[in-house]
């Protein structure tokens, strides 16, 4: 049963010894795990309060409580954003619920983000690579996941596979995921401190600055293109272009080029894991939004594919009517005047007069010969989905794509309507 921000407020007061709430009201968070709330208090402060609602959020709550008392003052520092202060906490049976101070900010739709200006894409993009140019070491000393590239690929290829015991997946989207997790070179990447569940939810804006980004439960070791899967679902090219733009200005490690598409790829199976989620959950009607989610994700690629046939075709027939060959320079005949002087053809250089005289039956300087012969000796360089072309690691040839090729995610309205729930 779902709380009302006035029960969450006189929790609150348990947790913060002296909190005295005036005033509540609810606040955005993952609606299928947790009751969320804002509150002001008698002294004008505000607080927010995040309550679980099952045992597993409860666990994400605990586990980012230890997350955000592993970043020391130093660390916090470093960073161009704040982040979470835990003010209390209670316990009820098996779930914690905490009390945040207040972070300035508030969040916008991703819709609002998408239309936003370079001022705050470089916001953005700058926040997640100081997220992703965290020492390793704060994940490995808090005992949290850490994965190779291979080890990441595999844990989605074992994700798929489980989703396709559900039987509710349509056949297209598991021959297209599943020959993408098989292609070896999209998933060559650098392993680093990823934030895990980044969304818009979770970015506090004011302005055009990023002042807060909070929801640290999933920190982890893993594929950077996690967090940017909720960035490709906008479907906003030149947003998602110029975040990426000032990301990669701002790492100190050089991003990969298959980023994007790898982000794509996740942004779409993010689907299949909301059903596998709401099937274990019991969820009739999560489960019912999710195949009719994936069931459009599966006709709008469809029908794209076939646009992307038809295109191919009339190319082809375009270069078949074309003299069955590439097309040759034009010719133009002129008609050779009648009144033509008779000469000697030219060469492509002048040749100087000649004037032919006997020679002297002197003897031949040998050696003359000699030198001249050595003087005549002759003398004897050289691209997805994500659509990045020129010298970097990105840009690769279109011949070697084939199943991957220009992932993006064709239905993020739905998506952000699961991700809600």
């Amino acid at each position: 049963m779902r709380r009302t921000p006035f029960e969450l407020a006189a929790v609150a007061t348990a947790a913060v010894p002296g909190l005295t709430p005036t005033a509540a009201a609810s606040a955005p968070d993952d609606a299928a795990d947790f009751d969320s709330a804002l509150l002001l208090d008698s002294e004008g402060k505000r607080w927010r309060v995040r309550s679980p609602r099952h045992p597993e959020a409860s666990a994400r709550l605990e586990t980012e409580f230890m997350i955000l008392r592993a970043f020391a003052p130093a660390i916090r520092a470093e960073l161009p954003f704040l982040m979470p202060t835990v003010a209390g906490t209670v316990r009820q049976g098996a779930l914690s619920t905490f009390v945040y101070a207040h972070l300035a900010g508030a969040t916008r739709s991703i819709e609002e983000l998408s239309g936003c200006n370079d001022a705050l894409a470089k916001e953005i993009g700058t926040a997640l690579a100081a997220v992703h140019d965290l020492p390793q070491s704060l994940v490995n000393n808090a005992d949290l996941p850490s994965y190779t590239a291979n080890e990441f690929r595999q844990r989605k290829l074992n994700e798929l596979d489980q989703a396709a015991t559900t039987g509710k997946i349509p056949p297209s989207l598991l021959r297209r995921w599943e020959h993408a997790l098989e292609d070896v070179a999209l998933w060559r990447f650098n392993p680093c401190v990823v934030h895990g569940d980044l969304h818009e939810d979770n970015l506090l804006i004011d302005g055009d600055s990023v002042t807060a980004l909070t929801g640290w439960t999933d920190l982890r070791i893993g594929d950077p293109a996690d967090d940017f899967a909720w960035l490709v679902a906008s479907n906003e090219q030149r947003f998602v272009e110029s975040v990426l733009r000032h990301y990669t200005e701002a790492r100190r490690d050089t991003p990969d080029g298959h980023l994007l598409r790898r982000s794509a790829l996740l942004a779409e199976f993010a689907l299949a894991q909301y059903l596998v989620k709401a099937m274990a959950a019991g969820h009739s009607e999560m489960t019912d939004e999710a195949e009719g989610m994936l069931r459009s994700l599966a006709d709008d690629i469809d029908e794209q594919n076939a646009l992307a046939a038809e295109e191919a075709e009339a190319a082809a027939a375009e270069l078949a009517a074309s003299d069955d060959g590439p097309a040759k320079p034009a010719v133009s005949v002129t008609a050779i005047p009648e009144a033509v002087q008779t000469k000697e053809p030219e060469t492509s250089a002048t040749t100087p007069p000649v004037t032919a005289q006997p020679l002297d039956e002197a003897p031949v300087d040998k050696v003359t010969l000699d030198d001249a012969a050595g003087d005549e000796a002759a003398s004897d360089f050289v691209v997805v989905s994500g659509n990045r072309t020129g010298s970097t690691p990105e840009a690769l040839s279109e011949s070697d794509d084939t199943s991957t090729k220009a992932l993006q995610i064709v239905e993020p309205a739905p998506l952000q309507d699961a991700k809600d729930r």
